[in-house]
């Protein structure tokens, strides 16, 4: 197998194929002809090369591409036909184009295949690669032993060599991999030694000095310099740096197979055996055998990112850091930090280059995520299908997509893990969660509802919930096309906005009662001031004048919460035209009761409830189980004055949401109950082979007792809709 050398570098005329032609030539000379190849893939200046070598190639291999690209065979012999050696030196020369009009047919496939050929055929490869980075040199750098940076000793050179090199890292390459070379290291009134070393995170291991006139003679005569005066100063630098290079493991890093590496890994473990190597230590070697068999790719890889995250931990003192996931810039930021220490620190571990970028990308983002970002439920947050994210521990992560609920194949790796991904989620929002507070409610920066709780409330461990919030924004178009209710339904929620109807959104856990409240709040005019009162804020309207309160939980010391009701009350001295609170769940049921009847009207809410009927059943349990002594009797026609209407979501046994009714409060009947009647319904008729509800929404011919006052406000509305 060879060791190839990819040479770069992104200033022009730093010296790069002087190099690569003087490092191949010496390197030929010293192991013999037909073990060193030489290869061009400037695709921006094809034929310096050439020219250095004194030699007139009358073919490149850009010409056998469309025979590869239209399935014929290309074999090494094949490719040997435009290999050219180069007597003088003894070592091959291969130019992949001729000219820039060639480039083109240039592709990464072709330059992984053909560095896969190569490969079987020579001791060295050393490729000019050029000075631009494009996907031919990147597919080049993953297919090297090492990477050679030249360097000049100027700010201009250092400086693209320091940007090269943070671009090479972003594409995790590890910096064990890359070198340097300072080119005309002496040159009079140049930036130091000292200086470059500071600026670039590389190895300088040579130092070519200026030597103008043998070089220039060299050049002059298209002779490599370490042929044509291999006395001076900087063929003895080059022939010293070939010489580095030969019989050195520790200049070349090895390409490994993810799998094959960690396997290998785990193999090497040793076990102590008794010393009398009877019995026991049979049974011993027999057990240890037999757990290797049982043990997956899965709990290797586990292994290797604890060991890794332990590294990045020790190098970026992440324990200390400023995990913002509020913050996109700062957390952007320490990804790109923690993607390098990663990409380091696997090369490290592996001792080599992960050679499949596919399979080196995949693992360095799960640690990224893991690191700074919310683990394996990175890739679940960034599916809009999912709208639930249930982790009942760190070997179950449950989600809902398309209504259903399924159990995916991703895990955490401990129960810490789960911890450290809830605390990081509610540390930016002033919370916290620990034994003497062990439930906590909170968001994500999208608006998504997140619930944890740990032990020892939760006996399976730590426990989070998230309920997404969907980064599209819905109306009630959406609502009709995905079947949730119907355009008549839709327009007269609509007018009922409009006419400034106090509503309550009710139905059970994941109906889409916070949807359609978002949806609801749309129709309120722009005009008006509107105030939001959640425990975790959720709703996201588009109006300019909307202000968003939010309640806090109590301190370490147990002081300072903050609850809805208190909100609610202060919301009455801050001038709304509308209230809306995300949900009712204790009292602050009463202070909205009495707000809606004191003239602050249009305000709505959402409850849990079975049925619109259960909704004044469970207004009624919330007041009377604050300890407010309040009659019944006033209660009911306190409920019955302040409610206008109804909204009741369902989710169906196939998983879809709908608006399954929707009622007007109509009063008090003479024996204390409130009475409802339905405008509105969700007729089901019976359910289809493949599991899909069937029914259909549809008036119940009664007209609201509100129509004339509808009219009055000049809202143009057919009593045609309510006809059955």
């Amino acid at each position: 197998m060879a060791n190839t050398i990819a040479i770069f570098s992104p200033k022009g005329g730093a010296g790069r194929t002087f190099l690569a032609t003087n490092l191949a030539a010496s390197l030929a000379r010293k192991t013999g002809s037909g073990k060193v190849l030489l290869v061009d893939i400037d695709l921006q200046l094809p034929g310096d090369v050439a020219k250095l070598l004194n030699l007139k190639p009358a073919r490149s291999l850009a010409e056998i591409i469309p025979e590869w690209k239209a399935g014929d065979q290309i074999d090494l012999p094949r490719i040997k036909e435009f290999i050219q050696p180069h007597n003088l030196s003894g070592l091959d020369f291969l130019p992949v184009t001729l000219h820039i009009r060639q480039r083109g047919l240039i592709e990464e496939r072709f330059i992984e295949y053909l560095c896969e050929q190569l490969d079987k055929a020579y001791e060295y490869i050393i490729i000019d690669v050029g000075s631009v980075f494009t996907r031919i040199s990147l597919t080049v750098f993953g297919k090297s032993n090492l990477i050679l940076f030249i360097v000049n000793p100027d700010l201009l050179s250092v400086g693209q060599v320091k940007e090269a090199i943070e671009i090479l890292q972003s594409f995790a390459f590890p910096l064990r991999m890359i070198k340097a070379v300072l080119n005309r290291a002496e040159s009079q009134g140049g930036v130091s030694l000292a200086e470059v070393r500071a600026a670039i995170p590389l190895e300088i291991i040579s130092r070519i000095p200026s030597d103008g006139k043998a070089v220039g003679l060299a050049l002059n005569r298209r002779n490599p310099v370490v042929l044509d005066n291999p006395k001076s100063h900087a063929a003895v630098a080059i022939d010293r740096l070939a010489n580095s290079f030969i019989g050195s493991s520790d200049m070349f890093t090895v390409h490994r197979d993810l799998e094959a590496t960690l396997m290998e890994s785990f193999s090497a473990e040793k076990i102590d055996l008794p010393a009398d190597g009877g019995t026991a230590a049979l049974n011993i070697s027999a057990s240890e055998e037999a757990r290797r068999k049982e043990v997956t790719k899965d709990d290797l890889v586990s292994r290797l990112k604890q060991r890794i995250h332990q590294r990045i931990i020790q190098d970026l003192d992440l324990h200390r850091l400023e995990v913002v996931l509020g913050d996109p810039q700062k957390l952007r930021e320490l990804k790109e930090k923690v993607k390098k220490s990663i990409s380091n620190a696997l090369a490290e571990e592996t001792e080599g280059f992960i050679s499949s970028f596919e399979e080196r990308e995949r693992f360095i983002k799960e640690m990224i995520d893991e690191a700074v970002g919310l683990g394996p439920l990175e890739d679940l947050i960034a599916d809009q299908q999912i709208s639930d994210i249930m982790v009942n521990n760190k070997d179950q992560i449950y989600i809902e997509k398309g209504g259903k609920v399924i159990l995916t194949p991703k895990r955490f790796v401990s129960n810490a893990q789960v911890r450290q991904i809830i605390e990081r989620i509610i540390a930016p929002l002033g919370r916290r969660i620990d034994e003497s507070v062990p439930m906590v409610d909170g968001r994500l920066t999208d608006g998504s509802r997140v619930n944890a709780i740990i032990p020892p409330l939760s006996l399976t461990g730590p426990t989070l919930t998230i309920r997404k919030f969907g980064s599209e924004r819905l109306g009630v178009d959406d609502l009709v096309k995905i079947g949730t209710l119907n355009e008549v339904m839709g327009e007269f929620l609509r007018i009922c906005v409009l006419s400034r109807k106090n509503i309550i959104v009710s139905g059970g856990t994941g109906s889409g009662k916070t949807t359609v409240l978002n949806i609801l709040s749309e129709f309120i005019p722009n005009g008006e001031r509107i105030i939001t009162i959640e425990d975790a804020a959720e709703l996201k309207l588009h109006h300019q004048h909307w202000v968003r309160l939010e309640s806090r939980p109590p301190n370490i010391e147990g002081k300072g919460a903050i609850t809805i009701r208190e909100l609610f009350r202060n919301s009455m001295r801050m001038r709304p035209d509308r209230i809306i609170i995300g949900e009712c769940r204790g009292l602050e049921a009463l202070d909205m009761l009495q707000a809606m009847n004191t003239g602050h009207d249009g305000s709505m809410t959402t409850l849990h409830a079975n049925s619109t009927q259960d909704v004044l059943s469970r207004l009624d349990s919330l007041i009377l189980m604050g300890g407010i002594e309040i009659p019944l009797r006033a209660i009911r026609e306190m409920i019955a004055s302040a409610i206008d209407m109804i909204v009741h979501t369902a989710r169906l046994s196939d998983g879809s949401r709908k608006v399954t009714q929707v009622s007007e409060v109509t009063g008090m009947t003479e024996d204390g109950h409130i009475s409802l009647q339905d405008i509105f319904l969700f007729k089901q008729s019976g359910v289809s082979e493949q599991g899909k509800v069937e029914g259909q929404f549809a008036p119940t011919g009664n007209i609201p007792s509100f129509f004339d006052d509808i009219i009055k406000r000049g809202i143009s509305l057919s009593q045609e809709i309510f006809k059955v």
